[in-house]
C-alpha cells in the first residue's frame, strides 16, 4: 500500500463526515445561510495566510532544486490561485480589507494553523506535506463528489464558482502532484516515520471536521 493510501484509509471515516456535514451540504445545494458563508470566507481568507507559510517551511527544509521549486510554486499558487477564489466572493459579500484586519482568527483557525506551522517548524518535507494534504486532498474530493452527485452545482449562482474552483482539473491536477510527491519521498520510509505521517494527517484531518462546525456555528 502506498503512503497516500494508507493516510487516506486511516482519515477514511472523518473525510465522510465532511461530505455529510450541512455545511457542505448547503453548499452542495445551494441551500446554506449566506451569512455562514461569509463568516466561512473569511476565516478561511486569514487561513490560507498561514497555509501558504506551511508550503514555505517547505522551500526551507528541501533537500533539492526541484523540491524548493515544488513547494514555491504552491506558494504562488495559495496567494495567487486559490485566494482568487475568495477575493472574488469577498466582492459579492462586500468584505473589505479593512474588515479582514479587524477580525480575529477563531480559536479553532488559530489551532489548526499553528498546529501545520509547528509540524513544519519541527518536521521534515513529508511531514509538511502531510500536514498540507489533508486540507488540500479533502477540498478536492469535496469539490469532485459534489459536481459528481450535482453536476448543476456549478451553475448556481452563487455557491457554483465554488464548486467548479474545487472540482476543477486544475485543483485536482495540483493534487496529484502532492500526492504523487508524497509516495516518492516515502518510498523507503520506515515504519515509525510513517506512523508519524499517519498522526499528522489525522490530526490535520480532525481540524478540518472543526473548521466545518466552527463556519456553521461562526463560532469564535
Amino acid at each position: 500500500m502506498k503512503t497516500t493510501q494508507l493516510l487516506f484509509e486511516s482519515a477514511k471515516d472523518i473525510w465522510e463526515g465532511y461530505h455529510r456535514h450541512p455545511f457542505v451540504r448547503g453548499i452542495a445545494d445551494g441551500t446554506l445561510d449566506i451569512e455562514k458563508f461569509r463568516f466561512f470566507m473569511i476565516q478561511d481568507y486569514l487561513y490560507l495566510f498561514e497555509y501558504a507559510k506551511v508550503f514555505a517551511l517547505g522551500v526551507v527544509k528541501a533537500n533539492d532544486h526541484e523540491l524548493m521549486q515544488m513547494f514555491s510554486a504552491n506558494v504562488d499558487g495559495v496567494l495567487n490561485g486559490e485566494m482568487k477564489i475568495h477575493r472574488e466572493y469577498m466582492k459579492k459579500l462586500g468584505i473589505t480589507e479593512e474588515e479582514i484586519e479587524r477580525t480575529k482568527m477563531s480559536l479553532t483557525n488559530k489551532s489548526y494553523t499553528e498546529y501545520m506551522i509547528s509540524t513544519g517548524f519541527k518536521g521534515d518535507s513529508l511531514d509538511i506535506l502531510a500536514a498540507i494534504l489533508a486540507c488540500s486532498w479533502s477540498y478536492q474530493q469535496i469539490g469532485k463528489k459534489i459536481a459528481d452527485e450535482n453536476p448543476k452545482a456549478i451553475e448556481h449562482a452563487f455557491y457554483g464558482a465554488w464548486v467548479e474552483g474545487y472540482s476543477s482539473k486544475d485543483y485536482g491536477d495540483t493534487n496529484t502532484r502532492l500526492i504523487d510527491l508524497t509516495d516518492k519521498l516515502a518510498k523507503n520510509c520506515s515504519e515509525e516515520q510513517e506512523k508519524r505521517l499517519v498522526d499528522i494527517f489525522v490530526t490535520c484531518s480532525r481540524y478540518e471536521a472543526m473548521f466545518w462546525d466552527m463556519s456553521w456555528n461562526k463560532e469564535f
